[in-house]
C-alpha cells in the first residue's frame, strides 16, 4: 500500500476507471493493483494504491465502519429515540 499525498491528474488518463463517485474514483493499475483517488477540485488530488489482496482486506473493513454508522444514525433516526428529556419519542397523540 502507498499513499500518495499528490497526484497529477495525467497520471490516471490512460488508466481504466473501475468507479467513481462525485470525489472519489478507482482506476485499475495493472498486475492486480489499484488507485483510490480522491478528486476534490479545491485541493490536490490524493491517492491510495492498493493490491488485489488488501482491497478485499480493507473492503471489509470498510464494511464494519459502515454498520458502524449505520446503527448510530438509524438509532437516532428511530421512532423509539430517547430524547434529552430521558422519555422514548412517542407517536400517540398529546
Amino acid at each position: 500500500m502507498y499513499f500518495n499525498e499528490h497526484i497529477d491528474q495525467s497520471v490516471v488518463d490512460n488508466l481504466e476507471q473501475i468507479a467513481e463517485s462525485d470525489l472519489f474514483a478507482i482506476y485499475a493499475v495493472g498486475s492486480q493493483t489499484y488507485l483510490l483517488v480522491q478528486r476534490h477540485q479545491g485541493t490536490p488530488w490524493m491517492a491510495l494504491r492498493i493490491s488485489g489482496d488488501g482491497l478485499f482486506r480493507i473492503s471489509a473493513l470498510l464494511n464494519e465502519a459502515m454498520r458502524h454508522l449505520y446503527r448510530n444514525v438509524s438509532s437516532r433516526l428511530s421512532p423509539n429515540h430517547v430524547g434529552e428529556g430521558g422519555a422514548a419519542a412517542s407517536s400517540d397523540g398529546p
